[in-house]
């Protein structure tokens, strides 16, 4: 009997990560991910049956684009949710949508052009500061 629980925790252990090694894997603590759960719905790790978060890769996947966008692009929670949902949407329709042609390409040109204008004002931003740590060294 042994035996047969080993193998089986070895198959979860291949297919699953329990959220202490989700967190050491992406740099954030387990709170930080139980609560990005509440906020993000797309983010839905499964239960064991004693419990325990198991994430999948695609879950894994996700927490890193979430920490991606809220860490380094500047997003807020709620920016972050909907910037996902939209991209979810858009992802799963951009077959259909791109064969009718004109407003699919002007939105993902807007689309493009926002992300461009946010990323030059975020290193703008990142210039500013260290300007500011400059003089405030003098």
């Amino acid at each position: 009997m042994p035996s047969t629980a080993t193998a089986t925790q070895t198959t979860i252990d291949k297919d699953f990560y329990r959220i202490g090694e989700v967190s050491r894997l992406t740099a954030l603590k387990p709170f930080v991910l139980r609560y990005w759960e509440t906020e993000f719905p797309m983010l839905e790790p499964v239960k064991s049956p004693s419990g325990h978060r198991l994430y999948r890769q695609e879950d894994v996947e996700m927490v890193l684009r979430i920490k991606r966008l809220l860490y380094d692009e500047g997003f807020t929670i709620a920016g972050a949710r909907r910037h996902l949902r939209e991209q979810n949407e858009d992802g799963e329709g951009s077959g259909v949508a791109s064969a009718g042609g004109g407003p699919t390409s002007s939105a993902a040109a807007e689309g493009t052009a926002q992300l461009l204008s946010r990323k030059m004002l975020l290193d703008l931003r990142d210039t500013l500061r260290a300007f500011l740590t400059l003089l405030e060294r003098k």
